[in-house]
């Protein structure tokens, strides 16, 4: 098969995907947002190249919102919106935050291709993302290799968010722009 018919094939696989999800608790995602004091971010390996994304948007939408893990990420409050993605929902380090945010009293939205994980039954908000677990090349959901589908899903799924609460906000990329970096 030539690159073109692999790229047909992986956007055939998102579109599939990304339909199946939740627009409810998608929309209970984005009043999260709007009503959150600040926005953390979390997860592991890809999943978190795809959290720090996220993060650089609502950045540029001039929301309080961190990463996990980086040096400048203030302390987590009960006002506060915990974001966890997570492909099988069992990470253990994501998981043992998961709960400390819950703890906290912090509002938890998982997003997960198993909502019955550790992480997603500790979700406020649910999103469930039915692509391939990273273990199970054979399910069939997916040609690409281990958790592919779920972090391009994810990736995808974080920038409609965007665009809905820019939606909902009157932003536009102009409004946006004046808080890119520049200093490149």
């Amino acid at each position: 098969m030539k690159t073109t018919g692999f790229t047909d094939e992986i956007l055939a696989e998102l579109k599939r995907t990304l339909t199946l999800i939740d627009d409810v608790e998608a929309e209970k995602l984005v009043t999260g947002i709007l009503q959150a004091k600040k926005i953390f971010v979390a997860g592991g390996g890809r999943s978190g190249f795809m959290a720090k994304a996220f993060v650089m948007r609502m950045m540029h939408m001039g929301l309080d919102a961190y990463v996990i893990g980086e040096t400048v990420t203030p302390n987590l409050e009960a006002d506060d919106l915990f974001i966890v993605g997570s492909g099988s929902g069992e990470t253990q380090g994501l998981a043992a935050m998961t709960e400390k945010a819950k703890t906290i009293g912090a509002t938890v939205a998982a997003i997960t291709i198993n909502p019955e994980s550790t992480i997603g039954r500790l979700g406020d908000i649910r999103i469930a993302i039915p692509a391939q677990a990273k273990a199970d090349g054979s399910s069939g959901k997916s040609i690409q290799p281990m958790g592919s589908l779920f972090e391009q899903s994810l990736l995808l799924f974080y920038d409609a968010v965007i665009l809905r609460f820019m939606d909902q906000k009157g932003l536009n990329s102009n409004t946006m722009y004046g808080r890119h970096a520049n200093l490149e």
